[in-house]
């Protein structure tokens, strides 16, 4: 059985100068359901859209950043169901990562009004869910273990 999600997420992160991973956090501005959220970025599959290709799209609409920004693209093990009460709906996410260049300039959209680099705990203790929690930990996990990591590597991201 294969299923298409609904939704996207990718987890941005890079290495600071001395070399420690930092996390990309983006707040949901107000207005928008779930105002004032710390998350990844996030978004809606479109018809016809290639997972991977979703995950590329919403990163450059809601950060600016794409193709040369991007050092690597992984996708994870990471697929998250969950109730959505507002839609009376179960939704599902596919998860993905991605190594930023440590010069890339995160330019939000409208959707957010606030972005922050943080450190894996830093940003652990300001998202809600646990799921968010868990891919910050795999982020992590692809920084430990490089070799492992390739087998998750998407090719040239653009």
């Amino acid at each position: 059985m294969s299923a298409r999600p609904d939704l996207v997420a990718c987890w941005l992160f890079r290495l600071d100068v001395a070399g420690r991973p930092e996390i990309l956090l983006i707040r949901r501005a107000p207005g928008r359901m779930y105002p004032g959220l710390w998350q990844c970025v996030t978004g809606k599959l479109e018809a016809g859209e290639r997972i991977a290709d979703g995950a590329l799209r919403e990163v450059a609409e809601e950060t600016g950043l794409h193709g040369p920004d991007l050092e690597a693209f992984f996708e994870t093990d990471m697929v998250n169901w969950f109730h959505e009460a507002s839609l009376d709906a179960l939704l599902c996410e596919a998860v993905f990562a991605a190594r930023v260049g440590p010069d890339a300039e995160v330019v939000f959209s409208n959707e957010h009004d606030d972005a922050r680099w943080l450190a894996p705990e830093a940003a652990k203790a300001i998202v809600t869910w646990p799921a968010y929690e868990r891919a910050i930990d795999f982020v992590q996990w692809l920084l430990a273990n490089p070799g492992k990591a390739e087998a998750f590597r998407i090719p040239n991201p653009e």
